[in-house]
């Protein structure tokens, strides 16, 4: 017994084992040959066939403008604070409904706004928007 090292021993090893690594991919082959078909198990059903169009007429927009006096205006005609869910509620019953925009002047109190946008709640008005200018740079 010797306790010298050889001289072929202390060489590197530059080549990788490539037997693991095939290993390695066999047995994940193996189990996902096994698990996708029980993944993509389903029931067949025979869907029924049917023709779907687009509504061929887009709702209308609806404008109610609020000025600095606190005054409304549906589209360019002005109307009554006392009026205006009433107006509204006539609006939301046509088919399709008409989308409300609401546009409040900068100067105007927020407590005209939110009238405005509780009367068209109360009204059945379901898509309400703002309409706002873009920041001047």
């Amino acid at each position: 017994m010797s306790f010298e090292a050889s001289e072929e021993q202390d060489e590197v090893m530059s080549e990788i084992n490539m037997t693991p690594l095939v290993d390695i991919m066999l047995v994940l082959l193996i189990i996902f040959m096994i698990t996708i078909p029980v993944v993509q198990h389903a029931v067949k059903v025979e869907l029924p066939r049917a023709s779907s169009s687009r509504d061929k007429t887009p709702p209308e927009n609806l404008q109610l403008a609020v000025d600095a006096q606190g005054q409304f205006f549906l589209g360019k005609q002005a109307i009554a604070a006392d009026a205006l869910e009433a107006a509204l509620r006539q609006q939301a019953s046509k088919e399709p409904q008409p989308q409300l925009y609401i546009r409040g002047d900068k100067k105007v109190p927020y407590e005209y706004v939110a009238e405005a946008m509780t009367a068209a709640q109360r009204a059945g008005l379901l898509k309400i928007g703002f309409v706002t200018e873009g920041k001047r740079p």
